[in-house]
């Protein structure tokens, strides 16, 4: 059995439940930013766990590229090529990890973890934040599903000693 695989599928289950926790939260601070006014700490936290959804799964997709690919990303658009590269099958190594659609989404949650990065929190608008906060619980339930997917792909190769 191949350790680096059987810790890898390990850990993209394990980010999964954080990844969860972090969908959770964005629910209930957007409720309580609903209720409150625009200016609200509640919309510093839907966007602090927006940053959290898209950096968790970037760490697993790293971790992807790293050990399975063979490849570490690098470059000044890593982030977008990265991205790109999980929705793509890549010969006689792996299966994409996601697919087009769900790739196409999160490129706008990467876009807009960059945002956050390089923004005062203080600008960022309700507007800004409620078409990803309304895609969210679908694209979540999507992609938790593609990485279980993959995880059990890993696990099979962890048992067949690649």
């Amino acid at each position: 059995m191949s350790t680096i695989f059987a810790e890898l599928a390990d850990r993209i289950r394990g980010e999964l439940s954080e990844l969860k926790r972090a969908v959770d939260r964005v629910s209930v601070s957007w409720a309580q930013a609903e209720r409150t006014s625009s200016e609200s700490a509640y919309l510093d936290s839907v966007a602090l766990n927006l940053h959290g959804f898209y950096s968790g799964l970037e760490r697993l997709f790293e971790l992807i590229a790293r050990h399975i690919d063979a490849v570490k990303p690098t470059g000044e658009t890593w982030h977008r090529d990265l991205l790109q590269r999980m929705s793509q099958d890549v010969k006689e190594v792996r299966p994409a990890v996601l697919g087009l659609e769900n790739a196409r989404a999160l490129d706008e949650f990467r876009r807009f973890r960059h945002l956050v990065r390089n923004v005062y929190t203080m600008n960022l608008s309700p507007k800004r934040l409620e078409p990803l906060v309304s895609a969210l619980p679908a694209l979540w339930a999507s992609i938790r599903d593609e990485m279980s997917a993959f995880a059990e792909f890993v696990e099979a190769l962890a048992e067949a000693g690649n």
